[in-house]
């Protein structure tokens, strides 16, 4: 059998590369499963000679050979760390969640808490979900929600009966919705999602804002010089469109045939007639008076 320190790149064989492998392997295993635990185990035993080791070696490392330029078994211990190294690490995948930074809510109106996960492993029911929270001054982190197959809400604490399931696993979404917030709501909610064998390596957090839903009408000064110059224009122009409009009706009346004139129009004729009489002999009277002076 081919020896497989020749697989191993060079810097694995020196005492400080096994060590930090070693840390790295016993870092990388802390959620993973016992197989890879067992191949940390057998890495770590030491055996007096070749039959002990698994592997038949080389003639010299069968004969013990420690000397200058020969590698005995003792010192090729770093090989098993190292190449678990590099097992544990295709084991290992990653689970990355998000959730919005800031949420803001009013008083008695429903809001919802987003959360999406992403799986390099398929969903399955061993998949959990868990929303915590802690307030803004002081207290205690409290569970809010569990989901593991099923929804499970909170059965006491300030969220009894006012958390449900709004996500959807297979769709990598793990939200919640919090009906009839409160003031006392305002605080951290934290998004933990766990699908083994992937190891969670993120947890976001979510502040809640709850406030009182007011007249968020403000009045500026360019809102009020809108109102100003528009608003008299406005009615302005709407007097003037009724005005054109009773006029043109007016007028098709009168050229219809048959139409009669109100008694307002049939007085206002003769005062005019009238007028015109008075004016002229009142001219006349003048130009008499003019020609009887004496010179």
């Amino acid at each position: 059998m081919r020896d497989p320190s020749v697989l191993i790149h060079p810097w694995m064989l020196w005492p400080a590369g096994a060590e930090m492998a070693k840390a790295l392997v016993l870092l990388a295993l802390k959620e993973t499963s016992c197989t890879t635990a067992l191949f940390l185990a057998l890495a770590e035993r030491r055996g007096p000679g070749p039959a002990s080791s698994g592997f038949a070696g080389r003639p010299a490392e069968r004969a013990g050979a420690t000397g200058p330029g020969k590698m005995g078994l003792a010192r090729r211990k770093p090989i098993g760390a190292a190449a678990l190294l590099l097992l544990a690490a295709a084991r290992v995948h990653l689970l990355e969640i998000q959730a919005a930074a800031q949420v803001r809510a009013f008083v008695g109106e429903p809001v919802t808490l987003k959360c999406w996960f992403k799986s390099s492993a398929p969903v399955t029911e061993k998949l959990t979900v868990d929303w915590t929270y802690r307030p803004l001054v002081g207290g205690n982190l409290e569970p809010v929600f569990h989901y593991q197959s099923n929804a499970y809400p909170a059965k006491r604490g300030s969220f009894r009966d006012r958390v449900s399931w709004a996500g959807d696993v297979a769709k990598q979404d793990a939200s919640i919705m919090i009906w009839n917030p409160t003031l006392e709501d305002n605080g951290t909610f934290t998004c933990s999602v766990k699908n083994p064998p992937d190891v969670q390596h993120n947890i976001p957090q979510t502040l809640l804002t709850v406030t009182q839903r007011g007249a968020s009408f403000q009045l500026t000064s360019s809102g009020l010089f809108s109102i100003l110059v528009f608003l008299p224009s406005g009615i302005v122009v709407i007097l003037l469109l009724v005005r054109m409009n009773q006029k043109s009706g007016l007028m098709k009346a009168r050229r219809q045939p048959g139409y009669k004139k109100s008694s307002i129009e049939v007085s206002e004729e003769p005062e005019q007639s009238g007028c015109r009489e008075r004016l002229v002999s009142c001219c006349l009277q003048c130009l008499d008076t003019d020609e009887e002076e004496p010179y």
